[in-house]
């Protein structure tokens, strides 16, 4: 899964698509390349259609590169939407749960179960989308529950759709510190779990996902498991 900036990775050949065909090409023919992209709604496509929306402006132009790549699959949650390229792209977005999408049966989930890694290319460490799953399954009371209504297109059909999930948008319980991502990312970092280097003139670092969640669930529930 890559979080990347094209600008603090400099000059590419080939630009975005250059930088998303060496990740390819490090990846393998068994492996599989992975972007969070949620969607982009607009005046001329106001609703979720996963062939054609957009990926959310906020999450760069590596994300909508990989969702415009010709053998890219989606995910079919409009908000937690990943477009995935490769070997285990199919499995990887099949059966994307609408309500509680960054959870049990999500892109995210199988990203760990397949001991999948994060790779950050001059990205911030708070945006490391992962951790939403760790925010999941972690034994934290009172998690702030939200409904976002979505219109989709569903085969030939438009559909109205109510999603219940815990809120991506805020900390997910009172209390944790808006950068509390990149605080967790930064401690997992800082304990010698990570591998770093440079891609172009970006700092790059590759966060085993498995191991950051289960250090991610441990840090939320030591520091407010207990709070009722």
């Amino acid at each position: 899964m890559v979080h990347a900036s094209l600008r603090a990775v400099g000059p590419t050949e080939g630009r975005a698509a250059g930088l998303i065909q060496a990740l390819l090409d490090a990846v393998g023919e068994a492996g599989t390349l992975m972007a969070y992209v949620d969607y982009e709604a607009s005046a001329d496509l106001p609703y979720f259609d996963p062939v054609h929306s957009p990926a959310a402006v906020d999450y760069g132009a590596l994300a909508e590169e990989i969702r415009r790549w010709p053998t890219a699959t989606r995910s079919l949650n409009p908000g937690a939407s990943v477009a995935a390229i490769g070997a285990a792209a199919a499995w990887l977005c099949a059966d994307h749960p609408l309500d509680y999408g960054y959870g049990l049966g999500s892109p995210f989930a199988k990203l760990v179960e397949r001991q999948g890694k994060v790779v950050l290319l001059g990205s911030d460490f708070d945006h490391v989308t992962l951790l939403h799953y760790a925010e999941h399954i972690a034994p934290l009371p009172q998690k702030r529950v939200v409904r976002r209504d979505y219109r989709m297109k569903v085969g030939e059909e438009i559909v109205a759709r109510s999603v219940e999930e815990f809120d991506t948008s805020e900390p997910v319980v009172d209390g944790m510190p808006t950068d509390y991502f990149a605080q967790i990312t930064q401690a997992f970092v800082d304990g010698g779990r990570a591998a770093s280097g440079t891609v172009g003139r970006a700092l790059a670092v590759l966060l085993p996902a498995a191991e950051l969640v289960q250090f991610a669930v441990e840090t939320m529930g030591r520091e407010y498991g207990g709070r009722v």
